[in-house]
C-alpha cells in the first residue's frame, strides 16, 4: 500500500486513540472487590463487552453515558450481582476521564500534516470533547453516535462519512480507516469496501477483552501495534 495516495484518515477513537479499557476497568475492578468477586480486569471486560454490543444493538439511540450504565447492570446481573445506580453512573460519567494512549496526541500531530483526520465514534459528543483534551487532535470532522443515531458496526456512521467527504472534496478511494476494533471498524470497512488499517493494541495479551469477537467477515491491509508504529511508517513513506 502507498500511503501517500490517501487524503484523509477516518479514525475510532476508544480503543484506538484513547485506552477505554483501562478507562472501564478502573471503574469494574472496584465494584467487583466490593461485590466479593474474584475476577481479573480480563475476565471483567470480557464480561462488560458482550453486554455493551448487546445494549448498542437493542438501544442504538441512547447516549453513551446511559449505555454504559445499562451494559454495567446487565453484567451485573449476569455475574448474579447488583450495580447500583451510584455505580451505573460512575461508569456512565467516566468516558472523559479514560487516558489516552501514550503515542495518540503526537501520532495525530504528525498525521494531521499528511492528512485530513477524521473521527468516527461509538460515544457522545461530550465524552469525546472531554477526551479531545487529552489527544489535542486537529480533525475536519467528528462522527459520532449521537449524531447518527446509532453504534458501529451499523452502517450509520458510514452514510454520513460519506457525506462528510463529499464536504471535504475526499473521494472514498483516498479514504483509509483506522481502528483496532476488527467487529465494531474492519467488519463493516470490509463491507463497505473501504481499506483500513488495524491497530492491534492487544497484540501482547491474548484474547479480545472488552471488544467482541467479529462474527462476520473482515479485512485490513496493514497491522501495526501503536499509533506511534503507523505514524512512522507514514513519515517514512512521504
Amino acid at each position: 500500500m502507498d500511503l501517500t495516495t490517501f487524503k484523509a484518515l477516518s479514525f475510532d477513537c476508544y480503543g484506538t486513540l484513547i485506552d477505554w479499557e483501562t478507562g472501564i476497568a478502573a471503574v469494574l475492578s472496584p465494584w467487583a472487590r466490593e461485590q466479593g468477586l474474584s475476577l481479573s480486569d480480563e475476565e471483567l471486560l470480557l464480561a462488560y463487552g458482550k453486554q455493551e454490543a448487546a445494549a448498542q444493538a437493542a438501544t442504538p439511540s441512547a447516549l453513551y453515558p446511559d449505555l454504559l450504565a445499562s451494559a454495567f447492570r446487565l453484567m451485573g446481573s449476569g455475574l448474579g450481582c447488583e450495580v447500583s445506580d451510584e455505580w451505573a453512573r460512575r461508569l456512565g460519567d467516566s468516558v472523559p476521564d479514560w487516558p489516552a494512549f501514550p503515542d495518540s496526541a503526537d501520532a495525530l500531530a504528525r498525521l494531521a500534516s499528511r492528512y485530513k483526520l477524521i473521527i468516527l465514534s461509538n460515544v457522545h459528543r461530550e465524552g469525546f470533547a472531554g477526551s479531545d483534551r487529552q489527544l489535542r487532535g486537529d480533525f475536519a470532522a467528528i462522527i459520532t453516535a449521537e449524531d447518527v443515531g446509532a453504534y458501529k458496526p451499523a452502517e450509520n456512521h458510514f452514510r454520513a462519512l460519506d457525506t462528510t467527504l463529499a464536504s471535504l472534496g475526499v473521494e472514498r478511494s483516498e479514504l483509509l480507516h483506522v481502528a483496532q476494533s476488527l467487529f465494531h471498524d474492519h467488519v463493516p470497512a470490509k463491507r463497505e469496501g473501504l481499506r483500513s488499517v488495524w491497530i492491534n493494541r492487544r497484540h501482547d495479551r491474548p484474547g479480545w477483552g472488552a471488544t467482541p469477537e467479529p462474527s462476520e467477515d473482515y479485512s485490513y491491509d496493514l497491522e501495526f501495534g501503536s499509533m506511534g508504529e503507523f505514524a512512522d511508517a507514514v513519515d517514512k513513506a512521504f
